[in-house]
Formats: structure tokens, C-alpha cells, sequence
């Protein structure tokens, strides 16, 4: 019988976030999770994440050795082009201006992939994974990721060009009163579903509000049999 596992995403790891995140690292292990993914935005200014914050990428260094994985979220985490077309409406509805890939060719994509691979690497850090911020995926995006990582995951499964470990993200929302108040019930509905895998997504905003804690520090309680897992492991099947 296979053990039933939790696997946690820590979302937005960049310098402004810095300490929110190195406290939310410490409050998860407090709830009894060992192991949890870092989505690291490589240039949230357009200047490298380890520049700004060069204790950043040393605390990250600690988190991998300790167990954690980190992955690539994004290269700057923000949207520079609007999608052409009927698209345009898409970031609305599917993460605003944090959609950071709609809109971009395949030629923009690869580069801003890429960039953001490097300034991972030259600050010691291998990310075998990526997450698009907002899960905003497009097509040249998807054949960028499947030529470059080993893995990348989307809102309902996590991809390692082989197949898919299918496993819906729960994730809270933030933007606006009706998120904010329906994404608590809906993440602690979700996490009664029977599956052998709980995605648990946290982001920094998550903790202005005390519903939202509520809810995730429930939903860890609740599986605290489960074994936590990384991205990396949850790839690898």
C-alpha cells in the first residue's frame, strides 16, 4: 500500500519576501513538514534574486541540504506584454499581472527561461523543476520546460515529460473579497478528497490574513500521518 504524502510549495521566495519566508520555513517544520519545495523568482527586479539578498541564496543553500527542493518560478514574476486577442482577458481571470508568459513568442520564452536558469545556477543553485507564476502556461512555455527541467508543474498535476503525477494544487487567493473569503473552505474541501497526494500551495500574502492561516494550519494538522514530499520526489513518482 503506498503511504500517502503531502507535498508543500512555498511560492514567491525572492528578497522583499525574504524574511516572511525564512519564518513560514520555520512555522512549517513546527507543524511537522521536513520537506518542502522553494519557487525562487530568479529576478523579481530584473536584477539577480542573490544580489539584492546574498543571505537569501545562503539560506537556500541550507534548505536543500537540510532536504527541500528549490524550483524556478518564473524569471521576474511579472507581466511585460498583454496577450494579443481574445488572450488578453486570460491574465485577468488566471493570476492579473503576475502572469508572466502569456503574450511572450517562443524566442521570448526560451530567453526568459533561460536567463532565469542562470542566475539560479550562478548563485550555487540547480533547480531540477519550474512553476509559472499564476500556473499561466502557454504552449512555447510547456516545450521550453520539457527541453529544460525534469519536471514542471501545472494547477492540476506535476509533468515529468514522461506523464503526469495528477494531484490538484490548493491555493489560496488573496486579490479580492470573494477569494479571499471562498478559497478557505474550498482548500479544506480539497484536502478531504480521497488522494494518495495532497499539493499544498503557500504564498507570503497568505499570512495578512488569518482565515487563510486557519485554514492551511488545519489542513497540516490534519495530515500530519501524511509523509511530506518535494516537487523533486513527487517527479520521480
Amino acid at each position: 500500500m503506498n503511504p500517502r504524502r503531502i507535498a508543500v510549495a512555498l511560492h514567491d521566495v525572492e528578497p522583499a519576501t525574504f524574511e516572511r519566508c525564512a519564518l513560514i520555513r520555520d512555522w512549517l517544520d513546527d507543524l511537522g513538514v521536513d520537506r518542502a519545495t522553494l519557487l525562487v523568482i530568479p529576478a523579481p527586479d530584473l536584477h539577480p534574486f542573490d544580489r539584492r539578498r546574498p543571505e537569501l541564496a545562503e539560506w537556500l543553500d541550507e534548505r536543500v541540504r537540510a532536504g527541500d527542493s528549490v524550483a524556478q518560478h518564473g524569471f521576474q514574476h511579472r507581466q511585460t506584454r498583454p496577450a494579443p486577442g481574445p488572450r488578453r482577458l486570460l491574465p485577468r481571470l488566471q493570476g492579473g499581472r503576475t502572469a508572466e508568459f502569456r503574450g511572450l513568442d517562443r524566442d521570448e520564452t526560451r530567453r526568459a527561461v533561460r536567463a532565469g536558469l542562470r542566475v539560479l545556477q550562478a548563485a550555487g543553485i540547480q533547480p531540477h523543476g519550474f512553476v509559472a507564476p499564476a500556473y499561466a502556461y502557454t504552449r512555447a512555455l510547456r516545450e521550453v520546460l520539457t527541453a529544460t527541467f525534469d519536471w514542471w508543474a501545472g494547477v492540476w498535476s506535476v509533468y515529468d515529460g514522461h506523464g503526469d503525477q495528477r494531484s490538484p494544487a490548493l491555493t489560496l487567493g488573496t486579490s479580492g473579497p470573494i477569494r479571499r473569503a471562498l478559497s478557505p473552505p474550498f482548500v479544506r474541501a480539497g484536502a478531504l478528497l480521497p488522494q494518495r497526494t495532497i499539493r499544498l500551495d503557500l504564498h507570503p500574502a497568505d499570512f495578512d490574513h488569518a482565515r487563510h492561516v486557519l485554514a492551511l494550519e488545519w489542513v497540516l494538522r490534519r495530515a500530519h500521518r501524511h509523509a511530506p514530499v518535494t516537487y523533486d520526489e513527487l517527479a520521480q513518482g
